[in-house]
C-alpha cells in the first residue's frame, strides 16, 4: 500500500465530526492502557521526579540554614525561595510530562509494533494528535498531583494568600502551547529511528535552561533572554509565581496569558505541519518500521 492509496491526513468520506471525536477518545483510551501496561516505568519516573525535585527544594532549605539568626525579613526571603523553587519544580514537572508524552508517541508505536497501522489508519493526523494531547494533559495533571502530594509531606509552605485558581488556569493554557512543541519533537523519532527519542530531550533541555524554572531569566545572558521570550514555559512560570507568591488576581494575569495563547496559536499548526512533512518523508524512505 502506497502513501497515495490512502490519505491518512483526512477522514474517510462520509465520516463526520462525531467519528473524529470518537477516534480521538480511542487514542486516549489506548494510551491509558499503555501506561497501565508499563506501570513499572511510571513508578521509576515518579521516584526520579520526587528525588530530583526534593534535591532542588533542599537548596532553598539550605539557604534558610545559612540565614541562621539573621533578621526576620531574611528568613522570610529564604522561605520564599523554597516556594519559588517549588513552583518551578511543580510547573516544569507538569509541562515536561505533557511534552514528553506527546514526543514519545512514535517510540511507543514502535515498541507495540503498531506504527504502520496507525499511520495508515483512515483518520486525520489532527485527530491522532488531539487524542494523544488530551491524554497527555490528563496524564500530566495526575503525575504532577502525585508529585505535589509527596513533596507536601516534606515541605511546609504558606499558601494563605495564593491565587490557586489563577495559577491552575495559567498551567492549563501553558499545556496547549507545549502540545505544539511536543508534536514537533515527535517528528524526530520519525526522521531518526535509531536515536530520535533521545534527540527530543534536547528541545526540553533548552526550554529548561532558558525559561527560568529555577532562577529569574534576568540572570541569563542577553541572547538567552531572547530565547526565553519564545518559550511558553517562561510565561507560565512568571504567571504562576505572580498568582501564588504575590497573590495576583486572575484579572491581572492577562499579561502572561496573552503570550501563552499567541505561542499556542503559532506552535500548534506549525507542529502539525512539521509532523506531516516528517511523516511523508518517513513513508517515502521506509523509516516507519525501522527501529535501528
Amino acid at each position: 500500500m502506497t502513501e497515495s492509496s490512502v490519505d491518512t491526513r483526512h477522514p474517510l468520506p462520509g465520516k463526520g465530526l462525531w467519528h473524529e471525536m470518537r477516534a480521538s477518545l480511542a487514542f486516549v483510551e489506548r494510551n491509558f492502557y499503555l501506561v497501565r501496561r508499563y506501570w513499572g516505568w511510571e513508578i521509576a519516573f515518579l521516584i526520579f521526579n520526587v528525588t530530583s525535585s526534593m534535591s532542588v527544594l533542599y537548596i532553598g532549605k539550605a539557604q534558610q540554614q545559612f540565614d541562621g539568626a539573621q533578621s526576620a525579613a531574611a528568613s522570610q526571603q529564604s522561605v520564599d525561595l523554597v516556594l519559588y523553587l517549588g513552583i518551578g519544580t511543580i510547573v516544569w514537572a507538569y509541562l515536561r510530562a505533557v511534552f514528553s508524552n506527546i514526543s514519545e508517541m512514535i517510540s511507543w508505536e514502535r515498541w507495540e509494533g503498531t506504527i504502520e497501522y496507525t499511520m495508515m489508519a483512515p483518520i486525520s493526523r489532527f485527530t491522532h494528535m488531539l487524542g494523544t494531547s488530551l491524554f497527555s494533559i490528563v496524564y500530566g495533571i495526575a503525575r504532577t498531583g502525585l508529585l505535589l502530594a509527596t513533596l507536601s509531606l516534606f515541605f511546609q509552605v504558606d499558601l494563605t494568600n495564593a491565587n490557586l485558581g489563577g495559577g491552575l488556569l495559567i498551567m492549563l493554557l501553558g499545556s496547549v502551547s507545549f502540545i505544539g512543541f511536543g508534536v514537533m519533537a515527535a517528528s524526530l523519532p520519525l526522521l531518526f529511528p535509531e536515536r530520535g527519542e533521545e534527540m527530543s530531550f534536547v528541545i526540553s533541555s533548552i526550554l529548561l535552561l532558558v525559561s527560568g524554572v529555577y532562577y529569574p531569566i534576568t540572570v541569563l545572558p542577553g541572547w538567552m533572554q531572547g530565547m526565553a521570550a519564545v518559550s511558553p514555559a517562561t510565561y507560565v512560570l512568571e504567571g504562576m509565581r505572580a498568582a501564588v507568591l504575590d497573590g495576583a488576581a486572575t484579572s491581572t494575569l492577562g499579561q502572561y496569558m496573552l503570550p501563552i495563547l499567541i505561542l499556542g496559536l503559532l506552535s500548534l499548526p506549525l507542529g502539525i505541519a512539521v509532523f506531516n512533512q516528517a511523516e511523508r518523508y518517513a513513508k517515502r524512505t521506509g523509516r516507519l518500521k525501522r527501529s535501528g
